[in-house]
């Protein structure tokens, strides 16, 4: 489903509210397979959430000091890139999160 520009609007006046969600989204991925800033971007700007480098790489380095993600500097090319993974502790959050987000989808399915 493609976005307008009036759904992006709207997602920028509702940021706050997104929040929780694009880090759930960079916790699954960076579960999944290691994730890098650039990457993750384009990631979720599939999903319609448009996140600056200055949101972004704060965010990334917030759940990597709160212990969810792990970095490690990568070489591609000449260039070095700095790659995340979910920790132990990332994996046990994001567990927990899935069980809170699978009973708020039911909550919100069911007031239609």
């Amino acid at each position: 489903m493609s976005k307008t520009k009036s759904d992006y609007d709207v997602l920028a006046a509702d940021r706050d509210l997104y929040s929780g969600l694009v880090r759930l989204h960079v916790l699954h991925h960076a579960s999944e397979e290691p994730i890098f800033g650039l990457g993750m971007a384009e990631e979720l700007a599939r999903h319609g959430y448009r996140i600056s480098p200055g949101t972004l790489y704060p965010l990334l380095h917030g759940l990597e000091k709160k212990g969810y993600l792990r970095s490690r500097e990568s070489r591609n090319g000449k260039s070095l890139r700095k790659v995340y993974r979910a920790t132990p502790q990332g994996r046990k959050a994001l567990a927990a999160a899935k069980v809170k987000v699978r009973e708020l989808l039911r909550e919100l399915m069911e007031g239609r």
